[in-house]
């Protein structure tokens, strides 16, 4: 698991935007909940899809959409689940583990499809990035070898060498896919993504010639980017601004 029920994004809100849940549908009929937050004198030139950790949509990734937002990004946070669960806000208790296997790369690509057209209709000529955490951090790097004509994706702690989103295989085995520039921000004391596979996943990206950066934090944990992992709070604010950044070089 990535962050905790109750955890909230280490960004400072602005109080320029603010956010509202609302129910997408993705091209094979399957209705799931999302939230949009949108900036102030939009529509932007770039927007953001956030793709949550393992819990799905909820109110972490609601928040830090609104941040993107306050940042001059219109944005939609996406759940996973809306073909096994239904499209309520869910508390702290909701079974996710239940549900995470019965996700496929088919149905989490088909909702960030309905994601990147719901952002399109507001302007048709917007730069589109994904932004994803843990289960969402390799699902954002992979949806750059779908075809959504992203213009970059960021993964926070994703595991680059596991068959995730389910169906696609591992993401070091499809960069010469990808079709867009990679940001992936790595915990250096993460047991579960050891220095080894992220050195894999840059040397994957090098190779396939993608245009990417790979930064780690050293001592971090998993999940650091979290305002309750207050020693991190450098790292988390450093990880936010190559964020930014990123989305501004490549929009």
């Amino acid at each position: 698991m990535c962050v905790d029920a109750d955890a909230i994004p280490p960004v400072p809100s602005n109080g320029t935007a603010h956010g509202r849940r609302l129910i997408l549908t993705s091209a094979d009929g399957t209705r799931f909940a999302a939230y949009e937050a949108w900036a102030q004198g939009g529509p932007t030139e770039a927007a953001v899809i956030v793709l949550p950790d393992v819990r799905g949509l909820f109110r972490f990734y609601e928040e830090l959409a609104v941040r993107f937002a306050e940042a001059g990004y219109d944005s939609v946070a996406i759940d996973y689940f809306g073909r096994t669960a239904d499209t309520e806000p869910r508390d702290e208790d909701f079974d996710f583990s239940a549900h995470v296997p019965l996700t496929t790369s088919e149905g989490i690509n088909s909702d960030i499809a309905a994601a990147v057209e719901h952002l399109r209709a507001r302007r048709e000529d917007v730069a589109i990035f994904t932004v994803g955490f843990c289960f969402g951090g390799t699902c954002s790097w992979a949806a750059t070898t779908h075809g959504h004509g992203l213009a970059g994706a960021v993964g926070f702690y994703g595991k680059p060498d596991i068959d995730r989103p389910a169906g696609d295989g591992p993401f070091i085995e499809r960069c010469h896919l990808v079709e867009a520039p990679i940001l992936a921000l790595m915990a250096g004391d993460d047991p579960g993504i050891p220095p080894e596979s992220v050195a894999a996943l840059e040397s994957a990206l090098a190779e396939a010639g993608v245009e990417h950066e790979v930064v780690t934090y050293p001592g971090a944990p998993h999940s650091f980017f979290d305002r309750k992992q207050a020693e991190y709070a450098d790292e988390s604010a450093d990880a936010w601004r190559r964020v930014l950044e990123f989305i501004r070089a490549h929009s």
